[in-house]
């Protein structure tokens, strides 16, 4: 059924357009009678799930008829240990995407106005739409958000400023002082949402000093997640830090218990225990990036250097065919025409073993691209180079 003829649906419902999430393994092997498929298209982290974690989580087993604590208080405090914040300051949702609907029912009204890169994550702009806010893109620069393309579209009516840093899908970071002198020019009722879902696999001194910031009382929320670098992307836990008003208003919208207790469990154990498992993950998914980065520009492509756990690379070829003959040979990535860029992929970075059969597999797709019509790229970017 069309959402047009349900009827009494809101306006703004009917014109959102669904999130649509990378192929499950499960779905290719369903529909192209596969068995052995490895998936480098969702960005989720391949060394996962980490002992230290699923020991607590399956010992949380055992109380998973009970509600969680309603105040969260053992995970906000080791969080607010780690960014050296007050309890206060941490706000805990169903996953990320749970924060940022969150933040968008507590800013957005009717006629308000967000803005956004043009090159982002998807969600925002349609949380955006879903409350009446009229979305405003500025195109990236030198494949970076652009703060200052930012801060020139600033006007009254700005409620929210959404940026992912670093960005999904170019794995890029912007520049530092222009993101403070974006901050500074918003007016008192606009806010920067700092989406930092990657930012574990960013060097720190790259990225804003969220603490200080915070501490100055600027009009800067942060959101992260468990998904990617903690490995707990299939049990749904994100967080934010901000000032103990905001946090109190974003409590105030947030459905009740609204994080469950196996994934808090596994986060705290992480969070306790697990520095080594995570770090020497992370020191994997680096080597294996570099690797990948320089195996792809070998092979033609122009690679956007990385501070993700993912690889953005515009190929020479037509993406979306080239994503179906991975496909083909049991590799699932994200082709990247949805986001204006119809020869590239976002390459996930697997384990050493599934990077050697992604190349080994675009090694052979190649040649068989050939064969098929329509490869020719349209240029049509939403980028300033």
């Amino acid at each position: 059924m069309a959402l047009h003829d349900v009827k009494g649906l809101r306006k703004t419902v009917i014109a959102m357009e669904g999130y649509v999430p990378g192929k499950t393994i499960a779905e290719v092997e369903r529909e192209l009678g596969l068995t052995d498929v490895i998936k480098l298209g969702s960005n989720e982290n391949p060394y996962a799930p980490f002992p230290t974690a699923l020991r607590a989580m399956t010992e949380e087993l055992r109380r998973v008829h009970r509600y969680p604590d309603a105040t969260f208080t053992e995970i906000k405090e080791l969080l607010a240990e780690l960014y050296g914040l007050d309890v206060s300051q941490v706000a805990v949702s169903h996953g990320a995407e749970g924060m940022l609907q969150n933040l968008g029912k507590c800013f957005l009204d009717e006629g308000d106005e967000v803005i956004r890169s043009g090159v982002t994550y998807g969600l925002y702009k349609e949380i955006s739409r879903l409350m009446g806010a009229r979305v405003v893109e500025v195109p990236v620069r030198n494949w970076r958000v652009d703060p200052d393309a930012m801060a020139e579209a600033v006007t009254a009516k700005t409620k929210l400023v959404w940026i992912s840093n670093p960005n999904n899908p170019l794995g890029s970071i912007f520049d530092r002082k222009a993101f403070e002198c974006l901050l500074d020019r918003l007016p008192e009722t606009a806010w920067v949402i700092l989406d930092e879902a990657y930012a574990e696999f960013a060097p720190p001194a790259e990225l804003p000093d969220r603490v200080r910031l915070l501490r100055e009382k600027r009009n800067l929320i942060v959101v992260r997640t468990f998904s990617k670098y903690y490995g707990l992307a299939g049990a749904r836990l994100g967080y934010a830090l901000a000032s103990a008003d905001v946090v109190t208003a974003i409590d105030t919208v947030s459905e009740p218990f609204n994080a469950n207790r196996i994934a808090l469990a596994g986060a705290v154990a992480l969070l306790r225990h697990g520095k080594a498992e995570l770090e020497a993950a992370r020191q994997r998914i680096f080597a294996d990036r570099e690797r990948l980065e320089r195996a792809l520009e070998d092979r033609g492509c122009f690679v956007v250097p990385s501070r993700a756990n993912f690889v953005f690379a515009d190929t020479p070829y037509d993406g979306e065919t080239l994503a179906k003959e991975l496909l083909l040979r049991g590799v699932i990535v994200r082709p990247c025409s949805g986001w204006g860029f119809p020869g590239a992929l976002r390459v996930t970075v697997g384990t050493t073993k599934e990077m050697d059969r992604f190349l080994r597999a675009f090694d052979e797709a190649v040649p068989a691209l050939a064969e098929r019509s329509g490869t020719t790229k349209n240029m049509e970017w939403n980028v300033v180079l």
